[in-house]
């Protein structure tokens, strides 16, 4: 199967047919004329069926290890539950396929690093679903800093907040039954402060140290799979300070219950040519805004988004998940197909959670903390049929 101009289509087989791959993923690869969506996989059938119905995937599996054994399949898209990504990749990989996962890839830098590194010996290409790179303001913003336009950069804001769970009676995903309630649990750094983590590391380089506060401020909320208010503290907003290698200086906040909409990330950019502020939150009706201030004009002025970082056939009026997931799908099969250099990969998750970590721990002991080398990789636990059976 080929796409006009002849260069053969890219088989892909998703696994996980949940409300994130519906909304976000599976729109974008059957919007993209060089992908063959070859497969959607979930161990519900039901849920296969129906999004391979909506989205006319040629096939439909009910176990992940025969969406692998299929020839046809070259990409793999790990769109399921957090605690299946790492082995899901690792059967991938090992599989020889290239693999999309979705964040995080693991909740420790460790087995992250280690999947990165078995995707380099295998020779397969990897991205992680670090959704708001592909952000089209974020992404002029990016240019913006490479080409010097904003001079040198001084500060990096980023803000990843939203008023998801200001409401104790929303129920809070992702937590275990048997979580401990005596100490604080990291949950919006983890969800939401892992994209501003590689947003600022993508935009001002690596991180060099960090301090941080974390607190719990909804003492009280419903949790899916649970009856009734739980007593369980979790951390419900995050404040980092940051020192980049590159010397210039950082905040970072993230956020379940500061007012405002989806998705809540805002980046501000000061340099010492100008600034810039990109807002990836929906406001009538508009997914995106970038306002740009200069050195001798300094009140920002908004900024109109170049036609050619929105994907074809979007708007600023497209729903976020799919305006970003879109141009994320469109820059993993350029990559794959054209050779180009890789973007957003495994390692990149990996040193994405290394700060994450960092930051927690600064937290817990009250002090600034080192950015370590980036560690040696670690064995990866091989992928168990037991696990995978019972996790997807």
């Amino acid at each position: 199967m080929s796409q006009p101009g002849g260069k053969p289509k890219l088989g892909v087989g998703v696994i996980g047919a949940n409300r994130w791959a519906q909304s976000a993923h599976l729109p974008a690869y059957a919007a993209h004329e060089g992908v063959d969506l070859v497969a959607v996989c979930d161990i519900v059938p039901e849920r296969a069926r129906a999004l391979q119905a909506e989205f006319g995937a040629r096939k439909v599996y009910f176990d992940h290890r025969d969406l692998l054994a299929d020839p046809q399949v070259r990409v793999v898209d790990v769109c399921t539950s957090t605690h299946t990504h790492l082995e899901l990749s690792l059967a991938a990989i090992t599989a020889g396929k290239h693999v999309l996962c979705e964040k995080p890839l693991h909740t420790a830098a460790g087995p992250a690093f280690a999947a990165a590194a078995a995707a380099k010996a295998r020779g397969v290409r990897t991205k992680l679903g670090f959704t708001f790179r592909y952000s089209p303001a974020i992404r002029q913003l990016k240019d913006w800093i490479e080409s010097g336009r904003l001079g040198e950069i001084f500060h990096v804001h980023g803000f990843e907040q939203n008023s998801q769970f200001l409401d104790p009676d929303f129920p809070l995903r992702q937590v275990a039954p048997d979580t401990p309630r005596d100490r604080l649990l990291p949950a919006s750094i983890v969800g939401y402060g892992s994209h501003l983590v590689d947003l600022l590391r993508w935009l001002a380089g690596d991180f060099s140290a960090v301090a941080a506060t974390m607190r719990n401020f909804v003492p009280e909320r419903r949790v899916v799979g649970l009856e009734g208010r739980q007593r369980i503290a979790v951390e419900d907003g995050t404040v980092a300070l940051v020192e980049f290698a590159s010397g210039a200086h950082g905040l970072l906040q993230s956020s379940y219950i500061a007012v405002g909409n989806y998705p809540g990330v805002e980046i501000r950019v000061y340099g010492s040519q100008g600034a810039a502020v990109a807002r990836l939150i929906t406001e009538f009706g508009v997914a995106e805004t970038l306002k740009f201030a200069s050195a001798d004009a300094v009140e920002f002025r908004e900024v109109a988004i170049e036609p050619g970082r929105l994907p074809p056939g979007t708007t600023l009026a497209t729903p976020w998940p799919e305006l970003y997931y879109r141009n994320l799908i469109r820059h993993f099969v350029d990559e794959i197909q054209d050779g180009r250099p890789e973007e957003c990969t495994f390692h990149d998750g990996a040193m994405s959670q290394q700060i994450v970590d960092a930051i927690i721990a600064a937290h817990a002991e009250r002090r600034w903390l080192t950015l370590p080398p980036v560690p040696l990789p670690v064995p990866a636990p091989a992928p168990t049929t037991a696990t995978l059976g019972a996790a997807r």
